[in-house]
Formats: C-alpha cells, sequence, structure tokens
C-alpha cells in the first residue's frame, strides 16, 4: 500500500532542507508501506525490541515457521509453550500471548483504528503488556501509515540526525523533538528517509 500522500510530503521536504532533499534523490521509487495485518505488525514490532533488524527478521523467520499462520487465533492456541525454542525471550512469547488475546477477544479492534487520531491509538495499545510508546508509533507509521509521527525514542533516528545535522554531537531529548518540527506535518517521511541514510534496504513491519 503506498501512501497518498507521498510524493506531495517528499517535495515539501526537498524544497525545505537539503540535507533531506539529497536523501529523497537518493532513494527514488520507493516509499513507506504497509503489510496490511495490524496483528502481524504489533507482532514484529515485539519481536525487534531491544534487538538489531538483522537478529529481528531471523527471530520472525523462526516465529512464523512455528506458528504457520501469524494471527491472533493461532497464537492463542499455541499458547507459550507452543512458541518456546523459536529464538524469544520468555517475557516476550508473554506480550505476544497477551496481543494475541487482545485480538482475539475483540479489546483491540483495528476497524476503528481509522477515524481516531495518534495520541489515542496509542493510549489504547500501550494498555497491552509489552507495547510502550515506541512499539505504538512504529504501528502508526508502517501499518497506519500515518504521515506526522516522530518517534524520539528510536535509536536509528536519533544517530541519523546527530550525525547528518550535529556532526556526530548527541542532542537532548526535547532538543530532538524541537528540531523535528522542521519536518511537520511530513515526519513520519523525514524519519523514513533518515532511517534509510543508516540503512538503505527499507524496513517493514
Amino acid at each position: 500500500m503506498f501512501p497518498d500522500y507521498w510524493t506531495q510530503a517528499t517535495a515539501e521536504l526537498a524544497r525545505q532542507d537539503a540535507a533531506m532533499a539529497d536523501l529523497i534523490a537518493r532513494h527514488p521509487g520507493v516509499s513507506l508501506a504497509s503489510r496490511g495485518d495490524a496483528f502481524g505488525t504489533l507482532a514484529r514490532s515485539i519481536v525487534g525490541q531491544q534487538i538489531s533488524v538483522k537478529a529481528a527478521d531471523a527471530v520472525w523467520g523462526r516465529f512464523a515457521a512455528q506458528v504457520g499462520v501469524v494471527c491472533p487465533s493461532r497464537v492463542v492456541e499455541l499458547g507459550a509453550g507452543g512458541l518456546a525454542g523459536c529464538g524469544l525471550s520468555r517475557r516476550k512469547i508473554e506480550y505476544l500471548c497477551d496481543l494475541a488475546g487482545h485480538f482475539a477477544s475483540g479489546r483491540l479492534d483495528p476497524s476503528d483504528w481509522v477515524r481516531r487520531d495518534d495520541d489515542s491509538i496509542i493510549a489504547e495499545l500501550t494498555a497491552v503488556r509489552g507495547i510502550g510508546r515506541w512499539t505504538a508509533e512504529m504501528f502508526l507509521i508502517f501499518h497506519q501509515l500515518r504521515p506526522d509521527v516522530f518517534p524520539l525514542d528510536d535509536i536509528g533516528l536519533q544517530r541519523a540526525v546527530f550525525a547528518r545535522y550535529f556532526s556526530g554531537e548527541k542532542q537532548t531529548r526535547r532538543g530532538l523533538a524541537a528540531f523535528g518540527e522542521r519536518w511537520r506535518p511530513w515526519r513520519s517521511v523525514a524519519t523514513w528517509y533518515l532511517w534509510r541514510s543508516l540503512d538503505p534496504v527499507p524496513v517493514e513491519y
């Protein structure tokens, strides 16, 4: 699913930020994309917490192979015991089972999220065990394709901004938030290109 705002967003970002224009020019013909699977996106985000992209891909592959069909009912059916041995920590297994339970019971209803603002979705998602603000923000970016999410706690975003705009000098969280205002209302798009400056292969959740 290609975001309908992408062309406008990249044009406006390039026009107002020379460094961003350079990044955009280096990565033509690719964009943020959604897999269209709310549960899968959140599950991938949990699997990817605090590990490298490469490690997360490997663990996800083993998890998906063990589960067979990645869906809430299948994870509920297998339970924690059925997820052992695929490289997930015990805590992440607990998180995935809790997430699956929320979907299976209807406590999380993706059909309602299209009409909701970012903060209300974040509040609902962070009520689930194992989903913090970062995971909720990844969901808004990669599943909902929300255009103006700025995940301040994302290490990759921090590294890219500090390297590209501050000669590698770290900034405070407040300073990073203030700096990111220049990319509003397209901060998700800016973040995606900043990630590309570290890894040219787009990540999908």
